[in-house]
């Protein structure tokens, strides 16, 4: 399946790049600060808002215990799960109001669902597609049950083998799954770029078989436009109004006006992609007449001969091709010639 359908738009190779604005932690527990968000992501030409829909308890425990609590180099060493996703979470009493929100501005809205209820949830808000997360990738009963619902989805694949991509796949489709798209992600917050490998989309591409697209947690733009440039179909990063307000999110994320600029950087980009064409374009065909041609530059008289001295490829293009240089060096003038003259056959004794 090389296309999927997300409400009108159809997103594959050749489509123009669907951009997700990841909502995620930003609006630190302020409704009409999302709603700003979700204004931003309008003006900054986004196609999409991405939610998370997740409670601390449907997704974690309130545990003290050393696995509970993060470690191993992140923005959150040292915090317990179950207070970070406390403070990150949307309420879902905000979602279908949102969800009003993105779509009188003409914009999609769905979510990632962290559990079988938030599926549920999301079913009886009508989003158009649903998005697993990279860590949710190995939940396959969560997985199957996205699938069931027939919607598309959308799955990152942040720290996955190829085994386990595959399974996701094979799974989701033995569920019902009829359009399903991958997203690239590095799973760390940030993402280092040298740790992208940007190179796997087309590679991806080849071995999956579905629209691929990034899911980008690196400090730039960057990425997503090489993402594009490689054929990812879909674009997806986190957006704030400000990294100077204090979020679990804000510093990876992006504030409006470089969101704006990577759109922008991405649109150019996949018009810059076209398609595989050889010879003229329509803004080449001025430029054509200035190519190289053999020109006469010495004044010849009638039965000199033609020589490296007086017979050369130059600027402008009128006259014969330069693959005809060897013929005519050795052969005489027909007539006489000024400097400056296109080289004709006409010029040429040619016997």
């Amino acid at each position: 399946m090389t296309e999927i359908r997300i409400g009108n738009r159809c997103i594959g190779p050749g489509r123009q790049v669907y951009v997700i604005a990841e909502l995620s932690a930003n609006h630190n527990r302020e409704y009409d600060r999302a709603v700003r968000i979700i204004h931003a992501a309008k003006d900054s030409g986004a196609d999409a808002v991405k939610l998370q829909t997740y409670t601390p308890d449907t997704i974690t425990l309130a545990c003290d215990r050393e696995e509970f609590r993060i470690a191993g180099g992140t923005i959150w060493d040292g915090r317990k799960l179950h207070d970070l996703y406390g403070e990150a979470y949307t309420p879902w009493e905000w979602q279908p109001r949102l969800k009003k929100v993105a779509g009188d501005l003409g914009m999609d809205l769905f979510s990632s669902a962290f559990d079988s209820t938030a599926v549920d949830f999301l079913e009886q808000m009508g989003v158009p597609a649903h998005k697993v997360a990279s860590f949710e990738l190995v939940d396959i009963p969560l997985i199957q049950r996205m699938a069931r619902t027939g919607k598309p989805l959308i799955m990152s694949t942040g720290m996955a083998t190829v085994e386990e991509i595959e399974e996701a796949l094979c799974r989701a489709r033995e569920a019902g799954a009829t359009q399903i798209a991958l997203l690239k992600c590095t799973s760390a917050y940030p993402a280092p770029v040298e740790e992208m490998n940007l190179l796997t989309i087309p590679e991806m591409t080849r071995r999956f078989a579905v629209p691929l697209g990034l899911s980008d947690h690196t400090m730039g733009i960057a990425a997503p436009v090489a993402a594009v440039a490689l054929g990812a179909c879909i674009i997806e990063k986190h957006l704030t109004l400000s990294r100077s307000i204090p979020g679990p999110d804000s510093a990876f994320s992006l504030e409006p006006q470089e969101f704006k600029a990577m759109v922008d950087a991405v649109r150019t980009a996949e018009k810059a992609l076209g398609r595989v064409h050889f010879g003229l374009s329509s803004k080449e065909e001025a430029s054509r007449a200035h190519r190289r041609s053999l020109f006469v530059v010495q004044d010849v008289k009638r039965g000199e001969t033609f020589t490296a001295a007086n017979v050369r490829s130059i600027r402008p293009g009128n006259g014969l091709h330069p693959r005809h240089l060897e013929e005519v060096l050795g052969k005489r003038a027909a007539r006489d010639t000024e400097r400056g003259t296109p080289l004709s056959w006409e010029l040429v004794i040619r016997s």
